[in-house]
């Protein structure tokens, strides 16, 4: 039986509660877990079955999150426990995130700032399965790395309630939201079994306002979720709302899971979203699974030279000053925190 109890919840009639943290809000019975098989009512309390159980821990440059504008060449602890609140079938951490069995070693909030300490990092990233999902651990964990001096970062898939933004929100510096299909409903609820998506735009809009910095990522999966349309709208909306210097993160498809026959996403596919992205008014767009292509790289929306040449998640040429200004303009860059150039 677990003893730690969950965040954000309510207890209603016949010992049943309703979990507040993800967009499901799920009515759970007593004895049973969520839909993220994680959280289970017992006796109308709702206990986090995944909390100090640590499925994956690794040190990480910032760039794989892909963080980009947030303290760049940066190393940060990645950290995850089991669950999450999708049934994605493409999913390439699908062994850690679909797992019934609540596995993990134990590993409680002081070890992992310490491990993150002790390897250099200078932050602390909740990843590879859905953060939000094992949020009370994420919670403590974050409290004590602002205290050691270490900023703290969420790769999601956004789909969580505003009382769960607002509650992480003060310990969190940095997001990556993670679309599919740049939010197609019809994708969502056939592929990833979501019933609605407007919960994830719902909660970057309150990311927004409490000032934590965002990242978007889109995976183009061909046939599926490659509609220019579709990907046109979604650099739309981040324009209007969130603002044409977000990043903005379009990932190349491969095969994993259960959709492993769909073929890698075509380079024309790749570059025309590209294309259609820009002609948003987006002024930092990206190409990623693409090792060395030239939209890797960063440019100065005022004068073009190249200012952040890059090889993967490896930064090999820095032309920005101290706090971010373009060598060549002077223009000031939307890149927050500092550099931290390769050891």
């Amino acid at each position: 039986m677990s003893t730690h109890e969950a965040m954000l919840y309510t207890q209603v009639a016949e010992k049943k509660v309703n979990c507040c943290l993800c967009a499901r809000r799920c009515l759970i019975s007593d004895g049973s877990t969520g839909f993220c098989l994680v959280r289970k009512n017992q006796d109308g309390i709702l206990y986090a079955l995944n909390y100090g159980k640590a499925v994956s821990f690794g040190v990480d440059p910032i760039g794989k999150k892909p963080l980009l504008h947030f303290n760049p060449g940066a190393l940060v602890a990645s950290i995850a426990a089991v669950g999450c609140n999708f049934r994605c079938q493409f999913c390439d951490n699908w062994m850690i995130s679909q797992d019934k069995e609540v596995a993990g070693d134990p590993m409680s909030p002081e070890e992992i700032v310490r491990l993150a300490k002790e390897s250099n990092c200078q932050g602390i990233s909740y990843t590879y399965t859905e953060p939000t999902i094992f949020m009370e651990y994420a919670y403590d964990i974050a409290k004590l790395a602002h205290e050691a001096g270490l900023f703290n970062t969420f790769v999601t898939n956004g789909y969580m309630t505003r009382e769960a933004v607002k509650t992480i929100s003060p310990y969190l510096d940095a997001v990556t939201v993670d679309f599919k299909a740049a939010g197609d409903s019809s994708f969502y609820k056939t592929v990833s079994a979501v019933p609605d998506v407007q919960p994830i735009f719902e909660a970057l809009k309150e990311f927004k306002l409490t000032g934590v910095h965002i990242e978007i990522t889109n995976l183009v999966i061909p046939k599926m979720g490659d509609s220019m349309h579709q990907i046109q709208c979604l650099a739309k909306w981040i324009n209007d709302y969130l603002g044409p210097n977000t990043p903005f993160h379009l990932l190349r498809f491969h095969p994993d899971y259960k959709m492993t026959t769909l073929p890698v996403t075509s380079i024309e596919d790749m570059e025309n979203a590209y294309l259609v992205s820009k002609g948003e008014g987006l002024r930092f767009i990206y190409l990623g699974n693409m090792s060395g292509h030239v939209a890797e790289n960063t440019y100065c929306p005022a004068c073009s030279e190249l200012v952040i040449r890059r090889d993967g998640f490896e930064i090999t040429q820095w032309n920005l000053t101290s706090d971010m200004h373009c060598k060549f303009c002077g223009n000031q860059l939307p890149i927050k925190g500092k550099y931290y150039p390769p050891s």
